[in-house]
């Protein structure tokens, strides 16, 4: 090896382990965040919940309960992943590797997700340490299982084309099935609260991707018949 492709090779190396260590760093931090917030929040709607009262358990609600349905639902988990994909993947780089930055990144971010929700509650309910135990095992898979695809899926968010419109749809899709099959809360008033938001989320998401979609196909079309 010559000198020249030493100094250029040590450089990229670097550059390649400075990336890796910010990937990681920035899936944990953001999965490890959301998951103490969610604990956080579904302790705080716990303390606003008079569950003693017929009238507050059949009707009852408050801005933390709903918030706490909110965070505490599949789609936001997923959409976890995603955004965590789409957050460490870069426009200009190759395909594969986005997919695998994307796709480590979604199960890393799952996974700190998991410990952290544990170790919060664990700390909170005054339980005994290991924290990992109070989280069924199950958890622990479905991080890996679904975070890496759904982490890849967040690479594609920035693609062009059909591809990337279809990642673009798939949390705000996942969410209304969700409503629809699984919908939130523990009482009628909570459920109509949590399926108007998402759903008023969702349809406001999908037609953002479909018009974008939209005029950047016209555009390009416009540019080749020009050309």
């Amino acid at each position: 090896m010559t000198d020249d492709q030493r100094q250029h090779g040590r450089p990229q190396g670097r550059s390649r382990v400075t990336r890796a260590v910010g990937i990681l760093v920035a899936a944990l931090a953001v999965g490890a965040g959301f998951g103490a917030a969610t604990s956080l929040v579904n302790a705080l709607s716990h303390s606003y919940a008079d569950l003693e009262s017929r009238a507050y358990t059949t009707s009852g609600w408050s801005i933390a309960e709903i918030i706490s349905v909110l965070l505490d639902s599949g789609w936001a988990w997923a959409g976890l992943a995603v955004a965590v994909g789409w957050l460490v993947t870069r426009t200009e780089e190759n395909r594969p590797a986005g997919l695998l930055r994307g796709a480590a990144a979604g199960a890393l971010a799952l996974l700190a997700a998991t410990a952290a929700y544990s170790v919060v509650d664990t700390i909170r309910n005054g339980m005994d340490f290991p924290w990992y135990q109070s989280e069924p095992l199950v958890w622990w898979f479905a991080s890996v299982i679904f975070g890496a695809p759904l982490g890849a899926i967040g690479a594609c968010v920035k693609r062009p084309g059909v591809i990337g419109l279809l990642a673009r749809l798939t949390v705000p899709i996942g969410a209304t099935v969700q409503m629809i099959l699984l919908p939130p809360g523990r009482n009628e008033v909570i459920e109509t609260i949590g399926k108007t938001i998402v759903w008023t989320l969702a349809a406001t998401s999908i037609g953002f991707a479909v018009i974008r979609f939209l005029r950047l196909g016209w555009t390009r079309g416009s540019t080749r018949r020009a050309s």
